[in-house]
């Protein structure tokens, strides 16, 4: 039996008209709280007076939302400073995202034993919304390093595991991308659309990519895709450090070590061949 015959099977998960796109499966109340929210995360601390300017809200509607998420302990006001912040619980209801599946508790040890052998950050990214999304990172302890938190979101054609996941990505998905517009970050960025295509082409061919200043200047990463069960691309894993000490030279052996750290992870989930 079809589950969608089923209204009981129905009931548990969603109404009979979810799939309808219409105002009615909306609540736009809070649709403007999450976007106070997602304003927030992006300036980490914020006045009410900045909040609401940058989302062109009136600062009364804008305190009510964040004295109700305050209520909740999703976001924290410094008293004395008189900003506020992402709160604790944020971070709880967000990492259920993470529990949801073991790509990153399967990797945390691999991303460790990677920085311990390159010497050099270690991040693990996924897709979202046309974007490098980082969920687990292992950080040098070297001086000078690269930092992208969990959380943090990056091009996917102006980085390592970004371009990776396009080099893997189905027939269309450049192209998408591309429309969108392919911003400079710098003068190496690969903003045109046929450079980048050669580019995700070479890295088909030899297994791994290369971010050369492209997103940040005096910072090199090195990518390599992971695969779930059915051999598909789901992720990539990646070791970030400056030009000083990722040289052209030192590439080919932390291409090395990131392949096999990809190829470790891809089989602990399951991919052929592991």
């Amino acid at each position: 039996m079809d589950f969608r015959d089923n209204p009981v099977r129905r009931a548990r998960g969603r109404p009979r008209a979810f799939d309808a796109r219409t105002e009615q499966n909306t609540i736009k109340s809070l649709d403007r709280a999450l976007m106070v929210l997602d304003e927030l995360s992006h300036m980490e601390s914020a006045s009410l007076s900045e909040l609401a300017q940058g989302l062109e809200e009136s600062p009364a509607t804008v305190y009510r939302i964040l004295s109700t998420f305050a209520l909740h302990g999703v976001v924290e006001v410094d008293a004395a400073q008189q900003t506020w912040h992402i709160g604790a619980d944020a971070f709880r209801i967000g990492s259920a995202f993470l529990r949801r599946t073991s790509l990153v508790e399967r990797s945390r040890a691999v991303l460790r034993g990677l920085m311990k052998t390159t010497g050099e950050t270690a991040n693990l990214g996924v897709e979202k919304d046309g974007a490098v999304l980082f969920v687990s990172q292992v950080e040098t302890h070297a001086p000078i390093r690269a930092f992208f938190p969990p959380g943090t979101l990056s091009p996917l054609h102006a980085s390592g595991i970004g371009k990776v996941l396009l080099a893997h990505a189905p027939a269309g998905r450049l192209e998408q991308v591309a429309a969108k517009g392919l911003e400079s970050f710098t003068p190496h960025t690969l903003a045109d659309l046929g450079r980048l295509r050669a580019d995700l082409d070479l890295i088909r061919v030899r297994g791994h990519a290369v971010d050369d200043q492209e997103r940040n200047l005096g910072m090199r990463c090195i990518a390599a895709p992971i695969r779930n069960v059915h051999g598909e691309v789901v992720a990539g894993i990646s070791v970030s450090g400056p030009t000083s000490r990722v040289s052209p030279d030192h590439v080919p052996d932390l291409a090395r070590a990131v392949i096999a750290a990809a190829a470790e992870v891809s089989a602990a989930i399951g991919a052929p061949g592991g």
